[in-house]
């Protein structure tokens, strides 16, 4: 009689300890991926804005040197090529010295989508400021 009532007990155990597995997969590599994505917005916004804080005003050149300013149109233009050779897309501002770029990474889930997950998003913002010399802090 005692056979009855736990057949299939074995079946149901597996089910539910292979769902919680591959939960618990998809948040290791979902969760990986989510880093990932947040690392390569981060190193994209960076360099862009680094990029864009070079495009020096020829002018402020010239002059005093605590007077550097990128030129809005190159500033854009250098922060984009390296958004693109990135292959991410992002927004950019200038703001006298100071070149903001902001840029968003989607990549899509590799386990978690069979639990209903979508894309997931990694979102970074990064500043440079165009500088003469070099400064130390303290």
């Amino acid at each position: 009689m005692r056979e009855q009532a736990e057949s299939g007990f074995v079946s149901l155990y597996v089910v539910v300890i292979t769902v919680g597995l591959l939960a618990m997969a998809g948040l290791v590599i979902d969760g990986g991926n989510a880093l990932a994505a947040r690392e390569q917005a981060t190193d994209a916004a960076q360099q862009a804005s680094r990029a864009g804080a070079d495009a020096l005003s020829p002018d402020s050149l010239r002059g005093n040197p605590n007077g550097l300013t990128a030129t809005p149109a190159a500033a854009q233009a250098a922060a984009n090529r390296v958004l693109e050779t990135a292959g991410v897309t992002g927004t950019v501002s200038v703001n006298g010295n100071n070149v903001t770029v902001t840029v968003v990474v989607h990549k899509n889930t590799t386990i978690l989508s069979a639990f209903g997950v979508g894309p997931i998003k990694g979102k970074a913002t990064a500043t440079a400021t165009a500088l003469h010399g070099t400064t130390t802090g303290g």
